[in-house]
């Protein structure tokens, strides 16, 4: 019996417009009404998962960062778990990005801070209803710093490669393509992996108890914390090695069916 359902935010229950289905919302809700417990994990920075996570109705555990912050819930918004980048990886990776002239979103006690107010930050500010600063980087402390996000909405390819050379590069940091335009730095303690893990921990759950569902790269990890775990239709086609499942896509309602098959197939 599942009691725990893990899943990504973007692709998974949001659609590519951002918005959810009422099929979604009445899934979980079913789900919640079974004591079962649904837990959103992203790379989304919490005040952003939090927003998804009212308009759904959760009442469990939110991990943002990929699983660098564990809140409670959207309530009590009391902190379970915490792991930041150190000052001094953080100056490393922002010398790399300023020589390479590329842009960064950085993500200090869960305020979105960039040095130019372009087209890039307005665009992904827009798409996840956040308010962000903008300052030289030069001015700040560079302590509690959640997450590093490089991004490009142009070429993948590139956000790619970034990811590659910043891996060999920057080997003690945790660094993943988590959609095709982002690239993002963390701690090797803040992985979804590990989020779910403390969360079974937390809740007291076995591992055959839990359900993993995402849909990108970054989500690899997460999968592999599942008891069942399962690849979106849409996802890409190396996390759908590690699925045990795969589901339709995010716009098919594909959350919805792989719960109907292996959460509420009782009801």
């Amino acid at each position: 019996m599942i009691k725990l359902v893990a899943t990504d935010i973007d692709g998974t229950i949001l659609k590519d417009n951002g918005e959810y289905s009422e099929g979604v919302k009445n899934c979980i809700a079913d789900m919640q009404k079974k004591g079962i417990k649904v837990v959103i994990v992203t790379g989304r920075m919490y005040a952003g998962a939090k927003q998804v996570a009212e308009k759904l109705n959760l009442k469990d555990a939110i991990v943002s960062y990929q699983g660098g912050l564990i809140k409670e819930n959207c309530l009590t918004n009391k902190t379970l778990y915490e792991t930041c980048i150190p000052k001094e990886d953080a100056k490393l990776v922002l010398d790399w990005a300023k020589q390479n002239n590329i842009h960064i979103n950085l993500y200090i006690n869960d305020i979105l801070y960039v040095e130019n107010d372009n087209e890039t930050i307005q665009k992904y500010a827009k798409r996840q209803n956040l308010e962000y600063k903008v300052c030289n980087f030069n001015d700040l402390e560079l302590d509690n710093i959640n997450k590093i996000l490089a991004i490009n909405y142009n070429d993948a390819d590139i956000v790619t490669s970034w990811v590659k050379e910043c891996q060999q590069k920057f080997p003690h940091l945790y660094i993943i393509k988590s959609t095709p335009y982002f690239c993002e730095f963390s701690t090797k303690k803040a992985t979804k992996a590990c989020a779910v893990k403390f969360l079974k921990g937390y809740y007291n759950i076995n591992d055959n108890e839990v359900l993993a569902i995402g849909d990108q790269d970054n989500d690899i990890e997460l999968l592999k914390a599942g008891g069942i775990s399962i690849a979106m239709g849409n996802g890409t086609e190396e996390l759908k090695k590690y699925a045990d499942f795969i589901t339709d896509t995010v716009e098919n309602d594909g959350f919805v069916k792989a719960m109907e098959k292996f959460v509420l197939c009782s009801k």
